[in-house]
């Protein structure tokens, strides 16, 4: 296993064949796209990565990437902390019709040359993990008048649809 900072390019079809491991911590900067979604660029990201191959002969990269970042509260537009964790199962096509045919419970990637870069495909994960908006369990916004107002997390709406659930009822009478 190799702990420390996260290699820049590696050889996938390489690690794979000799079972690598690889335990890093990611700053939340080195991922540009990742940051946009971010109050703030403090946070790291914890990354274990496992590079195998399974009996079909299919090389694989699984893994999982956590950490707390900080978002914009979507009601009080202060930064509120979010727990991050993506989980991949990814196995590695050398082209887009190899991709194709690769079992649906495997992530295609495509590795055409032979090196694929660690980071974009971990920041990838992340912002398919992260929520879109982002919320405070209680929060507490001004009004227009200047007193505080909470918001619940969840309000019970009527049913648009009961209206057809009544009339399906008269139907079948």
């Amino acid at each position: 296993m190799s702990n420390g900072p996260i290699p820049k390019k590696i050889d996938p079809r390489k690690m794979a064949e000799r079972g690598a491991q690889i335990s890093a911590e990611v700053a939340v900067s080195a991922m540009p796209e990742f940051c946009d979604m971010l109050a703030d660029q403090d946070a790291r990201i914890q990354v274990e990565l496992d590079f195998s191959i399974d009996e079909q002969r299919i090389r694989l990269i699984q893994g999982q990437a956590t950490g707390q970042v900080n978002m914009i509260c979507q009601r009080c537009l202060e930064p509120v902390e979010i727990t991050v964790a993506a989980t991949f199962n990814l196995g590695i096509a050398a082209s887009e019709e190899a991709a194709k045919q690769l079992p649906r419970y495997y992530d295609p990637v495509i590795v055409e040359a032979e090196e694929l870069e660690l980071i974009p495909l971990v920041q990838e994960e992340l912002i398919l993990s992260i929520p879109h908006d982002a919320y405070h369990e209680d929060c507490s916004i001004q009004t227009s008048f200047g007193e505080p107002e909470t918001v619940a997390t969840e309000s019970k709406k009527p049913n648009p649809f009961s209206v057809l659930a009544n009339l399906k009822k008269a139907d079948t009478k």
